[in-house]
């Protein structure tokens, strides 16, 4: 049987994981890591052995062909990230392509994921919302900006805690320094932290604090004017 897994892991609390995923991982031959040593860590937690290797954005290309040799030859493996379900702004998307092309099966199995618990803390509209994860570093970052900021669905971003304040300064530019939104980080931790205010009081906030762990931010969308007849 030729089969490839995508097996999600917990983003913070280890509580957090499925029987599934667990029961998958033990019967697997191999595991394609992010980060070897983050996976060893879950592994050692729930006592699983098993051999690990690196599967990450700087390597993927250059080891593609041969995963799919080694699924080709009959090899059960399961892909995973540091945190959460790979392919989402993860390393996953080529491999699962090939294996595709290539009449590989694959198999995700559902679980954790920051965006959704982002969006259901914020208390903004979840029936209909957009996932842009990370904004352009550089190039077109501007113009996305412009873009988003007249989307009538919710919107979900990725950012890094280092570029926190930068991203909420930029987009109270851009989408006015009134537009509520929401910021979430360490999600299932014990500081976990859900923040709720306009973007420019965002700003303010998290520049005078410390902050660590993946970010999540939630800004609700742009409403419809009212035209009174």
């Amino acid at each position: 049987m030729k089969k490839l897994y995508i097996v999600p892991t917990p983003i913070g609390n280890l509580e957090d994981i499925t029987l599934r995923a667990l029961r998958i991982l033990k019967e697997v031959d191999l595991i394609l890591a992010e980060d070897t040593r983050q996976t060893i860590k879950l592994l050692k937690h729930f006592e699983i052995q098993k051999k690990v290797i690196s599967y990450h954005k700087f390597n993927e290309h250059g080891t593609l062909q041969n995963i799919i040799n080694q699924l080709e030859s009959g090899l059960l493996i399961a892909l995973v990230s540091d945190a959460g379900t790979p392919c989402i702004s993860d390393p996953g998307f080529l491999l699962v392509r090939e294996c595709l092309q290539n009449e590989i099966s694959v198999e995700c199995l559902p679980g954790a994921t920051a965006l959704i618990p982002a969006l259901v803390n914020s208390g903004f509209p979840s029936d209909k919302f957009i996932f842009e994860g990370f904004l352009p570093q550089k190039k077109g970052r501007k113009k996305r900006m412009l873009e988003l900021a007249l989307e009538k669905r919710t919107i979900i971003l990725y950012e890094s805690p280092y570029r926190l304040v930068k991203a909420l300064n930029e987009l109270s530019e851009y989408f006015g320094e009134t537009r509520e939104a929401c910021v979430s980080r360490e999600l299932t931790k014990i500081y976990e932290e859900n923040k709720i205010g306009t973007l420019k009081e965002l700003a303010v906030y998290f520049n005078q604090k410390t902050v660590k762990g993946e970010i999540v931010i939630v800004v609700k969308a742009i409403q419809d004017k009212i035209i009174s007849v």
